[in-house]
């Protein structure tokens, strides 16, 4: 058989022979062919020191060589992150907020934290260092410090300097890198980082439990995969929160009360030493700071607004100088700081403001830490966003604003006059069956166009509510700039034992704007927050109120820069429900709210006091002090 006849019958076997039917069609992982891709894209399982591994993905473009790494540790999946679309382009693969580090050199990695996702062991959200609450030798410091040590290591095309950033949860893995940071640990940014979970992130604000978080708990323990949230359909929050009678009816309800993280909830409703043992402001506090911080929030941070102005309050006299401390705020939702942020809600701004950070702020102060010869960066040690000027300002301190008292005042006005009356109080009725929503009904918390803006949204819908008092001033004489964190000063009474405190400081816009007419008569809050006044004299131990007693409620609203310009007034509102974002107060003290019965909740006549020794306001840090405050407000 000559060569000629012996390739034509094997060319003739190989055309006529089939692959089997039941020859499986999902075989051996798929390899994307990407020959045109401008980039390195490894995964590693990565052993950390007790020999779990932690799934690691690292991206960089072809031919980076002594690349700084820009390191995120996360719960939210670093496959997807690292893959968001299929294409041979790395700015396409990875976040809008990669693009600038990763075309300039930076290596990224991100990494899925132990127990999540791809990688091994057992998770526990926010995991506590180790000590009284952690009995075993690991934590987010320690896998940190590990994961660092092995990317110095074993990625050749490092110049050997790591940064950590990440928001929300990577917020709070970012700032737990810093417990005990690992000499190549060069630079951090943690974004609306969670810090303290009841004082005033994700689960309490002031120890009123946030019951609309519990499709996270789900999300984030039901599997070890992404995404799984309470199985009650797209129906109506605020009607089907009432009609489970309460939080805990609720959780019976759906079944949440098997998830360990919801029950170790329910068995700490008060700031205990369970919470105070995983505070990371009072642990950061406690450790000197050695490695250059930037700290991120948005202004209208629906989830952390908490965490980051108060690791600044707990690092910020450790920082002589000026050194190694920033504070960064700006006109963003929660994490809105690494999409396009040009508009929040009917608000515009003057360009693409997370752009104009990340290019601008966060990329110079990275570089001038990890790459070596880099332009010196003049980090500013505070910089915000003055929302209504629309511009970046700089300064030196937070707040840069000088307190001014603004009282409330008879004929439901606002004034800088400390009031005259001996006794003067308004009244309104709370009513746990009708409670105040947070939203205008029905409310649909999974929907990213409620929830991401919703502390923009217009609060019309409150302030003509009967179990709502309004106080507002005049229009504007002079633009008033707030710079820092109000801080609510309310004197209340209840008819009940127990009540709930919300307190809002609102920009109210002209009525007519024909400009922008969705802006016409906005009632914008500025500043708002809750209460619970159980815990009025102890956040660890609370008591019943006394049936008729005013007692002083004093807490800080979110940090923000905000100028209300001439013509636009000012307004407070209070009301003592906010649901179904938080859970109601049945209004008559029980040991725990999360196991009141339906029958518990009462109706209760609440006090607003505003007297010579009961003169509830407003502390507002204002720029240019009682002067400025004056001369906007005409008195």
């Amino acid at each position: 058989m000559t060569k000629t006849i012996a390739l034509s019958l094997l060319l003739a076997t190989a055309a006529t022979a089939q692959t089997p039917t039941m020859l499986p069609d999902i075989g051996p992982k798929f390899e994307a062919v990407t020959p045109a891709a401008d980039y390195i894209r490894r995964e590693v399982m990565m052993a950390m020191r007790d020999g779990v591994k932690l799934y690691t993905v690292i991206v960089m473009k072809k031919g980076t060589a002594n690349g700084p790494i820009l390191l995120t540790r996360t719960v939210y999946n670093a496959g997807k992150n690292t893959s968001r679309n299929p294409s041979q382009s790395i700015t396409e693969i990875l976040p809008v907020s990669d693009a600038e580090f990763v075309t300039d050199g930076y290596i990224r990695v991100y990494q899925d934290v132990r127990g999540r996702n791809k990688s091994e062991g057992d998770y526990v959200i926010t995991r506590p260092l180790k000590g009284p609450l952690n009995s075993t030798q690991t934590d987010h410091s320690t896998d940190a410090y590990d994961t660092i040590d092995w990317l110095v290591k074993n990625v050749p095309e490092t110049n050997g300097r790591i940064a950590i950033t990440g928001s929300s949860y990577p917020g709070f893995t970012s700032l737990m890198a810093l417990v005990d940071p690992h000499p190549a640990l060069k630079a951090a940014v943690p974004m609306s980082p969670m810090v303290d979970g009841w004082m005033g992130d994700d689960w309490f604000h002031n120890g009123a439990f946030r019951q609309t978080m519990l499709d996270y708990f789900t999300g984030q323990t039901a599997t070890k995969n992404d995404e799984d949230p309470v199985a009650m359909g797209h129906r109506d929050y605020y009607a089907e929160f009432l009609s489970a009678g309460s939080v805990g009816g609720y959780i019976a309800r759906f079944g949440l009360d098997t998830l360990p993280g919801v029950k170790k909830l329910m068995e700490h409703p008060s700031y205990d030493s369970w919470w105070q043992g995983q505070a990371l402001d009072k642990i950061l506090g406690a450790r000197p700071l050695t490695v250059p911080t930037m700290l991120v929030v948005g202004q209208w941070d629906q989830e952390d607004s908490y965490g980051a102005p108060a690791v600044y309050r707990a690092l910020e006299p450790k920082d002589t100088g000026n050194k190694l401390l920033s504070l960064v705020i700006g006109p963003w939702r929660h994490s809105g700081v690494n999409y396009v942020g040009s508009a929040l809600g009917v608000l515009k701004f003057a360009g693409d403001t997370g752009l104009q950070f990340r290019r601008d702020v966060m990329k110079p102060f990275l570089d001038s830490h990890l790459k070596p010869g880099a332009p010196a960066f003049d980090t500013p040690p505070v910089l915000t966003y003055a929302v209504n000027a629309d511009k970046w300002q700089r300064h030196d301190r937070f707040p840069a604003g000088e307190t001014v008292n603004l009282y409330l005042d008879d004929r439901f006005s606002l004034s800088l006059n400390a009031p005259a009356a001996k006794t003067a109080h308004d009244d309104y009725v709370s009513d746990p069956a009708h409670p105040v929503p947070f939203v205008p009904v029905p409310v649909n918390v999974r929907d990213r166009t409620v929830w991401g803006p919703w502390l923009v949204s217009d609060q019309r819908h409150a302030s003509v509510r009967p179990d709502v008092v309004t106080y507002v001033s005049q229009p504007l004489k002079a633009p008033l700039q707030i710079h820092g964190q109000p801080e609510a000063n309310l004197f209340a009474s209840t008819s009940g034992t127990d009540s709930d405190w919300v307190v809002k400081l609102i920009d109210v816009f002209p009525e007519e704007n024909s400009a922008q007419p969705e802006q016409a008569g906005l009632q914008l809050g500025i500043g708002m927050e809750i209460f619970r006044g159980r815990y009025v004299k102890s956040f660890e131990k609370p008591e019943p109120l006394t049936p008729g007693k005013a007692e002083r409620y004093r807490f800080l609203l979110p940090g923000v820069n905000h100028v209300i310009p001439a013509g636009h007034r000012l307004m407070v509102q209070v009301q003592s429900s906010w649901f179904p974002l938080y859970d109601r107060n049945p209004q008559k003290f029980v040991p725990n709210i999360f196991t009141a019965s339906p029958q518990d909740y009462q109706k209760a006549t609440q006090g607003v006091w505003r007297d010579t020794q009961r003169p509830s306001h407003i502390a507002i840090p204002v720029m240019g002090g009682a002067a400025a405050a004056r001369a906007a407000l005409n008195n």
